[in-house]
């Protein structure tokens, strides 16, 4: 059975782990979510999503 899980949940759940264990800063966070969020507004949005997939269909397959 395989389970499909959003990026942005796991990226928003390493975050919160990171923030709770005092390895990253608040201010650090907020700055990496604001670079995700206007990221995902330019032109590298596409290929970074093709990656990903990519990266995530390898992964699965082994």
């Amino acid at each position: 059975m395989a389970i499909t899980v959003s990026l942005v949940a796991l990226f928003g759940l390493v975050l919160f782990f990171l923030l709770r264990s005092r390895t990253l800063s608040a201010g650090a966070a907020f700055i990496a979510a604001g670079f995700g969020f206007f990221l995902a507004s330019t032109g590298a949005a596409k290929p970074i999503n093709t990656l990903a997939a990519s990266l995530i269909e390898t992964v699965s397959s082994l």
